[in-house]
């Protein structure tokens, strides 16, 4: 999940503001000696924290129905993880990378939501949406001025980039085939054997009904009616 979450950033940078650029999208930890070694316009997005966003967790199982609307297995809901990337800009002059990050704003600020189409492997497997913010309140335990201090680097400007996305923690189990007729009951004599009557298919009202007839008419020492699928 977080090697296509990485796909999808690349390529809405890619594709955005910086198509047809020389600019490089890398995911490099931009550690000094890593920025004496660069030597071209790069946009590094560094996954400096990934955590579970509890808030969204559910319970219970969700179906997974096929192109008729039946359900064909069923599974846990996904449980979604907070991807927080450090987005720096890397140049000679600090101007450019100013401008660079102004176009990673104007490239990310109307991607709130990221829709399926876009998504890639089993992101765009489970048909979800997933949303991401830029710069948003900081609410990681770690600030970013010891994000830089645990890399060794100099304090630059960045954008704190969050995509929040599903992982599938269990797997799928098969149901059983979709119920097709409804309840049936056969009255048994007193004697304990079904008569000859056919079995009649009821809603779970008028079987209610009938055995509370049943009880009515023969007491409640006879039998009752036999629920049969």
């Amino acid at each position: 999940m977080i090697h296509e979450v990485d796909d999808i950033l690349r390529g809405l940078l890619t594709r955005g503001a910086f198509a047809g650029s020389d600019v490089e999208v890398v995911f490099d930890a931009p550690t000094r000696d890593w920025a004496a070694r660069r030597n071209a316009p790069t946009i590094d997005a560094y996954l400096y924290d990934i955590r579970e966003d509890t808030t969204r967790r559910q319970r219970g199982a969700v179906s997974v129905r096929d192109e008729r609307g039946i359900a064909v297995h069923q599974r846990q809901p996904p449980r979604w993880f907070r991807l927080a990337y450090l987005v720096t800009a890397w140049t000679k002059r600090p101007q450019d990378e100013h401008r660079m990050l102004s176009a990673v704003l104007h490239t990310l600020l109307p991607w709130e939501i990221l829709p399926p189409e876009v998504l890639t492997g089993s992101l765009a497997g489970l048909k979800l949406s997933i949303p991401l913010s830029v710069s948003g309140t900081h609410t990681e335990a770690r600030s970013l001025a010891d994000i830089w201090s645990a890399l060794n680097g100099e304090l630059k400007p960045s954008l704190d980039v969050v995509i929040t996305a599903p992982l599938l923690a269990s797997p799928e189990y098969r149901v059983g085939p979709p119920v097709t007729e409804g309840l049936g009951v056969q009255i048994r004599g007193r004697g304990g054997a079904p008569d000859d009557s056919p079995t009649h298919y009821l809603s779970p009202e008028a079987l209610a009904a009938a055995k509370e007839d049943f009880v009515r008419r023969n007491g409640t020492s006879g039998a009752v009616p036999e629920q049969r699928k």
